[in-house]
């Protein structure tokens, strides 16, 4: 049972890095369609992928406190 935590735990990173390329490309698109506007939008990008970045450490570190720390009792 303490694999399935771990499982959704990291799904979190995997959720993080799709959505990451898929912002970093919309902001591309962005940029290629206002190059004008690139600075807010190069801002705005590197806030979000800041905020989806540590949402993905959040989730890495909740994994590892399960498997180093987590319950010891077998079944």
């Amino acid at each position: 049972m303490n694999y399935i935590g771990i499982a959704m735990c990291l799904l979190s990173c995997v959720a993080a890095a799709i959505a990451m390329g898929f912002a970093t490309g919309k902001a591309m698109d962005a940029i290629a369609r206002q190059p004008e506007a690139s600075g807010k939008i190069n801002a705005s990008l590197l806030l979000g992928l800041a905020l989806t970045e540590s949402a993905a450490i959040y989730g890495f570190v909740t994994a590892l406190i399960l498997i180093f720390a987590g319950p010891t009792t077998t079944a």
